[in-house]
């Protein structure tokens, strides 16, 4: 068998069929540094570990609906939907929605694609959704050019068997991340391999360097012969080597001395190298820096803005590619129309305190928001509607333009015409007008000054 048969899953199939195993990352093991990568061994990387954490949580966590557009253009959640049920809560008896998304969130950042099973009843709707591993996937076409799956099951599997499965588009829900096909997502672990392997040689050499008792390697000099150098090395190596024997004082006998040879880590700048690594694997996921902790750059004035970056420009692709998964494969042609799933990110796009209600306040005034409208975003309970909880207000002081300026100081005659108040302001016997109160009497200020 030659290494492309190997890499689309074997000669085990028709030779007219043409597939990409959705597991053929774990080829990409040898990298440059000398350090195998693979999906498993990344996530022992602390920085790995973290940026896969915060961004399968932050999908999980979104709240996610089935919608249904009414003919007036509203949107209502279709909660007498079977699939409203299944996303929102358990996606099958053995799961929560959070955690099946969660599961399907790090399949894709480590494998670079999410698989579940799709289980439908005798009317076609889906009654279960269980995840698939992205490492025993198989996805091609057959002769007709049609698309098909394989899955290889194990014994470790709750059926017990080890076969391998054909499924149909039709039975899996299938979200792709980045590829050059369309069809199989290529796993950002074996694209950044290089870059994951030089932190973990560099973390590598920290835990060996502090196990040695953070003293460098060195050379043990004698004047003479030595007759026997393996026990003298074991017996040095026993007696100070260790992180815990670092402080214990040398005695060197028959003029013997210890000269150092290896460079020191400061030389080595191994606490950079370690540094900089973290925020190469923070820019494979595009995730802050801050977020897993890396503080160097950030303040109090940018965080909040590197955090809407990240629902912005992160988080968003994740979303759409889901919402139109679940919408291409979970929804029939007749549904398509008049239902769609969406997740709400408007809890993390939300600012500050402070922000939040200046902004609702600018919302009320200018009408576009109730009170209810207000108090659902933060999760306040709702005004009873008869005391105005839904009322959309405006203010006074805006007006029509046709109702601005002079016009707005006539005054409509008995027939409904606007009518011009020509009357002169009342000038003093001597040709100057009043300018304050003092000069004219209290019924003369009171009929100037009233509105």
């Amino acid at each position: 068998m030659g290494f492309l048969d190997w890499l689309r899953g074997g000669n085990n199939r028709p030779a007219e069929d043409h597939a990409i195993s959705a597991g053929y990352s774990f080829f990409f093991g040898g990298t440059t540094s000398g350090r195998p990568v693979t999906e498993r061994s990344a996530m022992q990387m602390t920085a790995v570990y973290s940026c896969v954490r915060i961004l399968a949580e932050a999908i999980a966590g979104l709240p996610l609906h089935v919608y249904r557009q009414g003919t007036d253009g509203s949107n209502v959640k279709a909660l007498d939907h079977p699939l409203y049920r299944l996303l929102h809560d358990e996606p099958n008896p053995e799961m929560t929605s959070f955690v099946f998304r969660e599961t399907l969130m790090t399949h894709l950042l480590l494998w670079g694609n999410a698989f579940a099973q799709v289980l439908r009843n005798g009317l076609d709707e889906v009654i279960g959704l269980y995840p698939l591993m992205p490492n025993r996937m198989t996805v091609g076409r057959d002769e007709q050019g049609r698309l098909y799956y394989e899955y290889q099951r194990t014994w470790d599997e709750p059926a017990g068997r080890f076969e391998t499965v054909r499924l149909s588009p039709h039975e899996v829900l299938h979200i792709p991340g980045l590829g050059f096909d369309g069809l199989v997502g290529y796993s950002p672990i074996a694209m950044a391999k290089n870059a994951i392997g030089l932190a973990q040689a560099t973390e590598e050499y920290g835990a060996s360097f502090f196990a040695n008792g953070a003293a460098p390697g060195g050379v043990l000099e004698h004047p003479g012969t030595i007759k026997d150098p393996a026990r003298v090395r074991e017996s040095w190596q026993a007696t100070f080597g260790g992180a815990r024997n670092g402080n214990k004082i040398a005695v060197l006998e028959e003029g013997m001395k210890y000269t150092p040879i290896s460079v020191s880590p400061e030389q080595a700048q191994f606490l950079e190298t370690r540094k900089f690594q973290i925020n190469e694997i923070a820019r494979i996921f595009r995730i802050p820096p801050h977020m897993i902790g890396d503080l160097e750059k950030s303040s109090f004035s940018n965080i909040e803005q590197q955090s809407l970056e990240f629902v912005k420009y992160t988080l968003d692709p994740w979303v759409i590619r889901f919402e139109q998964a679940i919408t291409k494969t979970l929804l029939n042609p007749r549904e398509k129309p008049t239902l769609f799933v969406k997740f709400n990110l408007e809890g993390l796009l939300r600012g500050d305190y402070v922000s939040r209600m200046n902004g609702y306040a600018v919302a009320r005034q200018n009408g576009w928001m109730s009170a209810n409208d207000i108090r659902e975003l933060e999760n306040l309970d709702r005004i009873d509607p008869e005391a105005g909880g839904d009322l959309y207000l405006v203010n006074g002081n805006m007006l029509p333009l046709n109702l601005a300026g002079a016009y707005a100081n006539t005054q409509p005659t008995d027939d409904g015409e606007p009518q011009t108040d020509e009357t002169e302001p009342t000038s003093e016997p001597d040709g100057q007008q009043l300018t304050d109160s003092e000069s004219m009497s209290d019924e003369r200020f009171l009929r100037r000054t009233r509105l």
